[in-house]
């Protein structure tokens, strides 16, 4: 029987018309894996439309595109939807999962939990990246990993991984992260374009953030907060509050990390992060959300301090701290 990835090449080879979609807000990877794929579509010859709901991040924009990014599916259409990056399906937005059901869907993800909702299905959750999976597509395909979808595929390996430096990084992603380098990436300069690209008021942001941090079970576990008036003060949007979570973990002492970020709807959406043996994403899983074993995260619909003592209370008891 042919592989998941033997299936999803085989697919694009005999289709054509495909629309590219991520979860909304998309981080690096699933930013990378969207264009990353769109190169390899291009690569074959295809006709593809790259959408989501938030467009590109302002953070990603010097990232050359293969194709337009829409925030709309006006204009972008297609006979069969990739579906990258997703624990779910909603996470695609309302606009594309209202049609989801009338066309078919190929579902290509890493994480813990996900329904397998497509016609084709390749979740694999031991892929640190889904990037990673678009770079075994892509070799599946003949397509050279070289130019600006090395760069695309670099994107997403790097920053679901922390650069190498959380517990999924494993041979197999350094192993191609070195190819990457030696078919041309420059990785001084790739680094520099993915991480140099902050503003004032990000930092502003950020240095508000840390001010409400708080420390519970004798500093095992480290929370802060970002609410709509501190954007609204530093000029800043949610995805100027990125990483916050992940630099939480860096206090001493600390197992895992949450951030609350107020939502326009009156929600708080939290992110975890915690290493080794730590689960955080069956906490998460508590509050219908999802995520991975190291770094999850969902939405709590109630006041703040509500929702802090609610995620205090089960990360103390998922973790045994108490």
């Amino acid at each position: 029987m042919p592989s998941p990835v033997q299936q999803i090449a085989e697919l694009i080879r005999k289709s054509d018309h495909f629309l590219i979609a991520a979860h909304a807000n998309p981080d690096g990877d699933a930013v990378g894996s969207s264009i990353a794929l769109g190169y390899i579509l291009s690569a074959m010859g295809k006709d593809f439309c790259l959408y989501n709901p938030s467009g590109l991040p302002g953070q990603f924009d010097w990232l050359p595109l293969p194709g337009p990014m829409h925030d709309t599916l006006v204009g972008a259409e297609g006979n069969w939807i990739f579906v990258l990056d997703c624990g779910n399906d909603h996470r695609v937005g309302p606009e594309l999962h209202k049609i989801m059901g009338t066309r078919p869907v190929a579902n290509i993800d890493h994480h813990l939990g996900n329904p397998n909702f497509g016609q084709f299905n390749w979740v694999d959750d031991t892929y640190p990246a889904v990037a990673a999976m678009i770079a075994e597509l892509a070799d599946e395909l003949s397509v050279p990993l070289t130019g600006h979808l090395a760069e695309a595929i670099y994107l997403g390996i790097a920053t679901d991984t922390g650069f190498f430096t959380f517990d999924n990084t494993d041979p197999r992603v350094m192993e191609l992260a070195a190819r990457l380098i030696r078919l041309g990436l420059k990785p001084g300069e790739i680094n520099g374009k993915i991480r140099n690209q902050w503003t004032v008021n990000r930092f502003r942001l950020w240095g508000e953030s840390f001010s409400t941090a708080e420390m519970h079970f004798g500093g095992q576990v480290a929370l802060a907060v970002v609410t709509q008036e501190m954007m609204d003060r530093t000029g800043t949007t949610k995805a100027d509050s990125e990483e916050i979570v992940n630099f939480l973990r860096r206090l001493r002492g600390t197992r895992a990390a949450v951030i609350l970020r107020e939502e326009p709807d009156g929600g708080y959406k939290f992110s975890l992060r915690s290493a080794g043996a730590d689960n955080v994403q069956a906490v998460a899983a508590l509050f219908d959300g999802g995520g991975h074993r190291n770094a999850a995260g969902g939405t709590i619909y109630d006041e703040l301090s509500a929702a802090k003592k609610s995620l205090v209370k089960a990360l103390g008891e998922g973790l045994q701290l108490v």
